[in-house]
């Protein structure tokens, strides 16, 4: 299993706080991507510029079609920008897989499991028990793009790139940065759709 993977089963364990919203899981997973092509040598970065490398034997599905989503043509893409074009609808294509690998049944009326409604429950595995591991012994990777998305309950430190060095800091940063800027869009919406109601409240 992937990083994604992992960080994808546990956005959907059950928690007391909030659920994790589509779009910053999104993103993440984009950068779990990303970290997990780094660490195949599938690409590098050059400052923020992603710069494809080999095209590596990868098993998983979902990150060869993240390997050949790569710019392969100068100028290469950023990390910001790969977040943003890969992250679009990702979180909707782990469920996708998910569900075809019997990882996750489905509720009954068939509802995207995220936000207030979530219903979807994990397929208890060897592959979530991986996961869950990983989040309890501190993974710093792991970890630093589970707390992107507000899942903080690990049990270890989640700042630190760990050994995989400065690229890695620099996706995960990326990623923060994505996620923050994403609810700033959000809150600056919420603010303007509240000012158009209140027009319409005025006598």
């Amino acid at each position: 299993m992937t990083t994604a993977h992992d960080l994808f089963t546990l956005a959907l364990e059950p928690r007391p706080e909030r659920s994790v919203g589509q779009g910053d899981l999104s993103l993440s997973l984009a950068g779990a991507e990303l970290v997990d092509l780094l660490q195949a040598g599938a690409v590098d970065l050059d400052g923020d510029l992603i710069v494809p490398g080999p095209r590596p034997d990868l098993d998983d599905l979902l990150l060869r079609a993240a390997a050949s989503a790569l710019v392969r043509t100068v100028p290469y893409e950023s990390v910001e920008d790969w977040l943003w074009r890969r992250g679009r609808d990702l979180a909707a294509a782990y469920q996708a897989a998910f569900e075809e690998a019997g990882l996750l049944t489905r509720p009954r009326r068939g509802l995207l499991g995220f936000g207030a409604d979530h219903r979807m429950e994990l397929v208890d595995t060897p592959a979530r028990r991986r996961a869950q591991s990983r989040r309890q012994e501190g993974e710093p990777v792991l970890g630093a793009l589970a707390a992107a998305i507000g899942i903080r309950d690990g049990g270890g430190p989640q700042d630190d790139a760990g050994p995989d060095g400065e690229a890695v800091a620099t996706v995960l940063a990326a990623v923060h940065d994505a996620v923050t800027e994403l609810e700033a869009v959000r809150q600056r919406r919420s603010i303007e759709n509240t000012a158009f109601a209140n027009v319409w409240r005025v006598p």
